[in-house]
């Protein structure tokens, strides 16, 4: 799979892939894209964008012989309804998927060897942006940690989650999963 540019044309209009992608893909706050979003942010602080993400694979990226999975939350969602949404983040195992031979691994297991826990912290609606990074909190986790101390729990809370790691902000990724590896 290659990745596509910006102007690449779609034969039989006068649209771009960029036109479908501003349509459909432009609110960012839905829970779906801002996890993509998130993932992308993690990619981006990595230097490991070169290829296109791979929908439902085990793991979210590879870095450094790393698999790393990604996940995100915020307290204001696209459908905000005045409340804050509660912050936990999906730790479950899972049975791993084979593109290959089209089947699912026998036991659920956390297969990432990081997590990064991405927090897009901003609780005002006038001035929320999902662009801007300083409005996130990144929080790294090995998986030997969640699997020592959370071996069973399918979500964290974010009260849990920082008595294990501390936020750092888009431009500390890299530093902090180098520490790791």
């Amino acid at each position: 799979m290659k990745k596509l540019s910006a102007d690449t044309k779609i034969s039989g209009t006068n649209y771009s892939i960029v036109d479908f992608w501003s349509w459909g893909f432009s609110d960012l706050l839905m829970n779906s894209l801002r996890g993509i979003f998130a993932e992308f942010l993690v990619g981006s602080a990595l230097g490991i964008l070169q290829t296109p993400r791979i929908e439902w694979d085990a793991y979210d990226l590879v870095y450094n012989n790393k698999k790393i999975e990604v996940k995100s939350s915020a307290y204001i969602q696209s459908w905000h309804s005045g409340r804050y949404s509660t912050i936990s983040f999906d730790i479950g195992a899972k049975k791993l998927y084979t593109y290959d031979t089209n089947t699912y691994s026998e036991n659920a297991v956390r297969s990432a060897d990081i997590y990064v826990f991405c927090l897009l912290k901003e609780k005002d609606e006038s001035v929320i942006d999902v662009l801007n990074t300083e409005q996130w909190s990144f929080y790294i986790v090995p998986t030997e940690i969640l699997d020592n101390f959370y071996s069973h729990q399918k979500r964290i809370s974010l009260k849990s989650l920082e008595k294990i790691s501390k936020g750092v902000s888009c431009s500390n990724i890299s530093k902090n999963i180098n520490e790791l590896c």
